[in-house]
Formats: structure tokens, sequence, C-alpha cells
């Protein structure tokens, strides 16, 4: 479990800096620029993403369960993970309705895809992992949308054709990642 919470605090702690500490972000970037910034940042992210894999692997297989999931939950949770991976689409496709709408698709697609597994998932590996990423995506939606009303930014107007595009992307990857990519990458069955 080590592992697992010294990645998440890695990964976690330098997707918040924008959260907790904005004006040093600024000042550091003023000060070693911003192509230094983001080499540090991407460096300590991969070493907290390869240590939240490393640590959910080895805390997850031994551990118990804390409660009993219901076998029923397993259908929201895929109706939720549809959406979630919709929302992430949606953050990339430009100029479409729910980027508009939700402002930071992708934070909300993490939000969705952390609570949608922890219905489902009930190790103390499990409420670690997505109870960290649950918290922190609702503080960095909270966050962005303070900043994009402090700055007066707003979404441009998107067209209902590329929200579609943006849910037949989601929809695909979505039935690939359920129906292959989950039990190849992570090693569970979610059929």
């Amino acid at each position: 479990m080590t592992l697992l919470i010294t990645g998440l605090v890695l990964f976690l702690g330098a997707h918040s800096v924008r959260i907790f500490a904005d004006e040093w972000r600024a000042a550091v970037i003023a000060r070693v620029g911003l192509i230094a910034w983001k080499g540090l940042y991407a460096l300590v992210s991969l070493a907290g993403f390869g240590l939240v894999v490393w640590g959910y692997g080895g805390a997850r297989a031994g551990a118990a369960e804390l409660w009993n999931t219901p076998a029923w939950l397993h259908y929201p949770m895929w109706l939720l993970m549809l959406c979630s991976f919709v929302l992430l689409a949606a953050a990339y496709v430009p100029r479409n309705r729910i980027k508009t709408a939700v402002g930071h698709p992708m934070i909300a697609g993490v939000k969705l895809w952390a609570f949608a597994h922890l219905l489902t998932n009930a190790r103390a590996a499990d409420v670690v992992l997505f109870g960290a990423f649950l918290v922190w995506a609702v503080l960095d939606f909270r966050s962005a949308r303070q900043r994009d009303r402090a700055a007066g930014t707003t979404e441009p107007a998107g067209t209902w054709a590329n929200a579609a595009v943006a849910v037949a992307i989601g929809m695909a990857v979505w039935v690939v990642f359920m129906g292959y990519l989950h039990t190849w990458l992570i090693g569970v069955s979610v059929v």
C-alpha cells in the first residue's frame, strides 16, 4: 500500500499544483521557463503513475474485501463508464456542445470514472485509489471553474454535430475498452 500511496501523492500532487499553489507555479514557470516546468511535471507525473500502477497491483492482490458489492451495481457502473468515456472524448473534440456545457469534461470524466469504480470495488486498495482520484477531481473541477470565472473564460459555442462525434468516439472506445482492453491491461474482465 505504501507504493500506491506514494504514487498517488506524486501523481495527484503534481496535478494539484494549480489547485493549491497556482501563484507558486506561475513564479516557478517565470523563473525556469515553461519547457523546464513541463519536463519536471511530466517526470514527476510519470514516476507517480508508475508507482500507482505497481502499488495498486501489489496492494490489490492480497487485500480482503471491505464490503460485499451487489452484482446489479455493475450495470449502473457500465453506464457511468460510458458517460466517462464520452466526457473524455469531448475534451479533445473541438467546439462541441458537451464541452460548452461542462467546461472541463476531462475532469468530469475522471470524477465519473472514480465514482463508478468505487461502486463496484470494495478492497482497501480500491478505496484508496479511486477515492483519492474522486476527491482530487472534485477539488480540481471546482478550482478550474473558479479560475474560469475569475478570468472571464468561457467555452466557445459548440455544435451538436461535434458533440455527436464526441459521443461516437466515446462509445467506440468504451466498447473496445470494456470488451477487450480492460481485461488485457488491468487483468479484470468487466463482462
